[in-house]
């Protein structure tokens, strides 16, 4: 059974998912079960082994949802009493301390653009524990030689390679295309994605211009509130190198919970947004 576990962890992380990992470290007196027995809980709430059934088993499921959640383990003792227990079914007298540790599924970078602030990027958010996937349509920018870092490099016209692409709510996107039709054709795609993250380069002035012409084609306005634009956090970044550690320090943020991976468009913002469809609304009378 122990095997089971260890073979679905790899292949959880492998699938880029979470999970977490329940065993019981410590036993007195007689459990249903012993000392070792272990319990994966998947992120969707599924689960490999045991640890002994129960009510116990209940609520180290339920605690494990939420380490899968907060990414920070739970160590729980549990007092198994002599009497008969309707809603445990364990009549018993021991107790047991189990330990929950979280699985968490490898940050996934998914940059569009090859470029040299792509580069920079890729290196920074790798050594910051991310791995990343680029996808440019120019081969001469996206390969192997400029990214050996990356986890895959893709080069083909960006519709080709979305369904390919492993995107969960564990993965950040980041948009650095050569061109804002691009950024287009890559941003409509990306707010329709679990990813938890979606930053795209550019001045304010680009970035309304792009939500305003994704709006004439229809989509939904709201969907922009989830991207991070202009992307990285504000420290006067102008270089390559200074915009990937601005960026990649945001998404460490948007990880570990400091910033809101899905912030609500700024005060600033909405306001241009509104006075360009009031200019709009002007110019079509």
């Amino acid at each position: 059974m122990e095997a089971d576990i260890y073979q679905e962890i790899v292949r959880v992380r492998a699938a880029g998912e979470s999970a977490a990992l329940a065993t019981i470290i410590e036993v007195r007196g007689s459990i249903p079960s012993y000392e070792t027995a272990k319990l994966l809980v998947r992120e969707d709430g599924s689960m490999v082994g045991t640890i002994g059934g129960g009510c116990v088993e209940a609520d180290v499921w339920q605690a494990a949802r939420e380490v899968i959640r907060e990414e920070k383990a739970r160590r729980m003792t549990f007092h198994l009493n002599n009497a008969a227990s309707y809603d445990s079914g364990l009549i018993c007298g021991g107790t047991l301390e189990v330990f929950i540790g979280p699985i968490p599924a490898p940050p996934l970078v998914v940059i569009f653009g090859a470029g040299h602030v792509s580069q920079s990027l890729s290196k920074v958010a790798v050594a910051a524990g991310f791995s990343t996937i680029i996808v440019d349509d120019r081969d001469r920018f996206a390969n192997p030689e400029r990214f050996p870092e990356a986890r895959a490099v893709h080069a083909a016209e960006y519709e080709a390679v979305f369904p390919q692409l492993p995107v969960t709510r564990n993965s950040y996107i980041v948009i650095v295309t050569r061109g804002h039709r691009d950024d287009m054709r890559v941003l409509k795609w990306a707010v329709t994605t679990p990813a938890r993250y979606i930053g795209m380069i550019g001045s304010r002035r680009k970035v309304l211009s792009t939500y305003q012409e994704l709006e004439k084609e229809g989509m939904d306005a709201h969907r922009f509130d989830r991207v991070h634009a202009p992307m990285g956090l504000s420290i006067g970044a102008q270089t390559p190198e200074e915009i990937a550690v601005a960026t990649v320090a945001e998404l460490i943020a948007a990880r570990r919970g400091v910033i809101d991976a899905v912030p609500r468009m700024s005060d600033d913002t909405r306001r241009r947004w509104q006075e360009a469809h009031a200019e709009a609304a002007v110019a079509e009378e």
